[in-house]
């Protein structure tokens, strides 16, 4: 199991309390983007294209605790950028643990080593290591040698100290599945906690637009990886989210469930797109087409995407939306994840894709005018 009993207790307690309040949109993960400056230029990444007046900036810990306060959510993850180079990435933390939070706070793990020393060891806390594979991999995705050898040597350190640890992994069309099972044997050889992995998202702007994976080659892609996975292997997201990776089943995105929070303000729709921003959370929940976004909607931007921030919430929902979701769960947990065989032509039932109709916003705020406008 790759999330503790206390962590599972307060995401199931705040579920089926937005259950019983009968509230369909509710936020279980923050995304909090403190900046968008990093120390690396990945291949698939599309989050850090801005000019440098953009880079420079960050959010305030005030401006983070009050989103935090304000979106309500258990868990916030903060992405990037790298979020280590930020200066104030301490004060940041100790606020949300402070509000008992569960935070993920991602990182390459280029500073890890020399940072670690303004942390402290919290169950509220979890170092979440960008690792894309084995070395020859990683070091491919990150364009840059010897990040591999870094981020191990900073996994190492922070085990060391009594951290929880786990790794995120993004895969592209380019990913071998054998060396994706062997890389899972790795990372629980080092001991992290647990493994995040998801198809990457085909950001317009990233670098290498030539690996995004389409629907069909992510089923494909996993059911390669997951089938007869081994009992060894622990993973930090819901197993109904691994068995629809691999076609076996399927969930509609649910944007709100991980609400995105930066320099800009409350982006809309999602953490993927960027299609406007609101002064508020609650603006945000009320001016967003919902309708817009999620494979049946028609939109061109999602018809591909099964990104973890997208659907993870949806699986959640389900488990606790249902005893069968529930069940279905508990089964995946004890027993073992149920992934067809590769060769297998079973392909999930998917809801009728809308006409889409482009539709403008207004909201976008006056700093995206400038960065769309160079």
């Amino acid at each position: 199991m790759g999330v503790p009993i206390s962590q599972m207790w307060t995401v199931a307690s705040y579920v089926l309390k937005q259950k019983f309040r009968s509230n369909h949109r509710y936020p279980l993960v923050l995304m909090l983007e403190p900046l968008f400056r990093c120390n690396l230029s990945c291949a698939g990444c599309g989050k850090i294209q801005y000019p440098d007046h953009i880079l420079k900036r960050r959010l305030s810990p005030d401006e983070c605790f009050k989103a935090v306060d304000e979106c309500g959510a258990p868990m916030v993850s903060i992405p990037g950028g790298e979020p280590l180079l930020h200066p104030e990435m301490k004060e940041i933390v100790e606020g949300l643990v402070e509000r008992k939070k569960y935070i993920y706070l991602c990182t390459n793990a280029i500073l890890l080593k020399s940072k670690i020393d303004l942390f402290k060891p919290s169950k509220y806390l979890t170092f979440s290591v960008h690792m894309d594979g084995l070395e020859t991999e990683h070091d491919e995705a990150v364009c840059r040698e010897g990040v591999y050898k870094k981020a191990i040597e900073g996994i190492q350190e922070a085990l060391k100290r009594g951290f929880r640890v786990t790794t995120n992994t993004t895969l592209f069309e380019n990913a071998k599945p054998a060396r994706v099972r062997e890389f899972f044997d790795e990372m629980m050889r080092l001991g992290v906690e647990g493994m995040m992995v998801s198809p990457g998202y085909s950001y317009p702007k990233a670098p290498d637009q030539d690996n995004f994976l389409e629907r069909s080659k992510t089923y494909a892609l996993f059911r390669k990886i997951l089938h007869h996975g081994k009992k060894s292997w622990r993973f930090n997201q819901s197993p109904l989210f691994m068995e629809y990776l691999a076609g076996d089943r399927h969930f509609e995105c649910t944007p709100w469930g991980n609400p995105t929070y930066n320099i800009f303000g409350w982006q809309k729709p999602c953490y993927l797109l960027q299609e406007g921003y609101s002064a508020s959370f609650e603006e945000m929940m009320a001016t967003t087409n919902w309708d817009h976004y999620g494979q049946a909607s028609g939109n061109p931007s999602c018809a591909n995407c099964m990104v973890h921030c997208g659907h993870e919430p949806s699986a959640v929902d389900y488990t606790f939306g249902s005893w069968n979701g529930f069940l279905s769960t508990v089964k995946a947990t004890v027993l073992g994840l149920r992934v067809s065989a590769p060769e297998s032509n079973k392909l999930p039932l998917l809801p009728k894709r809308k006409r889409f109709i482009e539709a403008g916003d207004d909201s976008v705020s006056e700093d995206l005018k400038k960065v769309a406008h160079g």
